[in-house]
């Protein structure tokens, strides 16, 4: 009997559109850094893909890629939220937009909250994988600070 080759990496729902599945890939990385499956979170990067977070050195890669997510897991980042706020596409190449907010805990246990913006590039090789993601913060008010 003859049963067709899935992989998990296979998009399963091939006829959705570009901004949908876009967004649920954001959303499963989001859950992937959450939970600490930092793998998974740089599976989603294609092999050369990069990841530029601020006051690091970029990633090139899936395996530092990792790397950085962990450094970052561990550094007391945590609670990631990410929000699409646009998506332009052209053949196989995409751009998203968005903003984010994280939870930082610091040594002393204080927690500090962080919002900023995002722009990721994906290009889809076989199913979409991202070639760039980068973020920025936004500056806190004085009253944030000192939630």
């Amino acid at each position: 009997m003859y049963r067709p080759y899935t992989s998990p990496s296979v998009d399963s729902r091939p006829f959705r559109d570009v901004e949908s599945q876009l967004r649920d890939l954001t959303q499963d990385f989001q859950t992937s850094f959450n939970t600490g499956n930092y793998d998974q979170a740089a599976g989603l990067f294609a092999n050369d893909g990069v990841l530029m977070a601020p006051q690091y050195e970029a990633a090139y890669g899936q395996k530092a890629v990792e790397r950085l997510l962990r450094q970052l897991g561990e550094a007391g980042y945590g609670d990631l939220r990410l929000e699409t706020t646009r998506v332009e596409h052209s053949g196989d190449m995409a751009m998203e937009v968005g903003r984010f907010s994280v939870i930082v805990r610091r040594a002393d246990g204080t927690l500090m909250p962080e919002r900023g913006k995002y722009v990721k590039v994906w290009r889809r090789l076989g199913v979409w994988r991202l070639m760039a993601d980068c973020w920025s913060r936004t500056a806190l008010a004085v009253d944030e600070r000192a939630a």
